[in-house]
């Protein structure tokens, strides 16, 4: 399973504001702390190694080109380069891209005492899991890969989305519940087929 670790928030804006001030190592130390779970957000998207790293390199050449101007992030630098993520993907593919279930182990989160959705999904089976996420919508999808696949908060997810916390908590419960029910009846009919 990859792991990928996003630096802290205060860090994050520490960098940031170097790099709105032209910190070119700021600006350097931002694209090797997220290029790689930018790229693995596309990859799980796209599937294609390449055109996810093209993609990915998109988004860094806009961050770059912007970090000084109005368009540039303020609040949050995360949010921020996995909106442009999700735009590039939209503009490239439109808007109803479903993930490609190949890639579904490297995302599979751990298990997690304190999060039951997290749990659930991880001790599903692969084929069952793959079958049982190709019938959730795209936004289903894209919530559960930013969630549990690159960690992000609900605040995060929201913005990346833009969506509010509560259409995203919405959208997290009902993709879980539906992947609860086509797991139980897939189980239905293995046990009875």
């Amino acid at each position: 399973m990859i792991v990928i670790i996003l630096p802290d928030i205060p860090a994050e804006d520490r960098l940031l504001a170097q790099a709105r001030q032209g910190d070119q190592t700021a600006i350097m130390e931002i694209y090797e702390s997220y290029f790689p779970p930018i790229y693995q957000f596309l990859r799980l998207r796209v599937g294609n190694k390449d055109e996810a790293e093209d993609l990915a390199s998109e988004v860094f050449l806009k961050f770059v080109s912007t970090v000084r101007g109005r368009s540039a992030p303020n609040v949050s630098l995360r949010g921020w380069l996995f909106q442009v993520a999700r735009n590039e993907l939209h503009a490239h593919y439109g808007k109803n891209l479903r993930f490609p279930t190949t890639t579904l182990e490297e995302w599979m989160p751990a298990a997690s005492e304190t999060e039951p959705e997290s749990q659930f999904i991880h001790n599903l089976s692969v084929e069952r899991s793959r079958y049982a996420l190709r019938m959730l919508v795209p936004d289903q999808q894209e919530v559960l890969i930013l969630r549990f696949g690159q960690a992000l908060s609900l605040q995060e997810t929201a913005d990346i989305m833009g969506k509010s916390v509560s259409a995203v908590k919405s959208l997290q419960f009902r993709a879980v519940d539906t992947l609860r029910q086509i797991v139980g009846q897939i189980k239905m009919e293995t046990d009875h087929g």
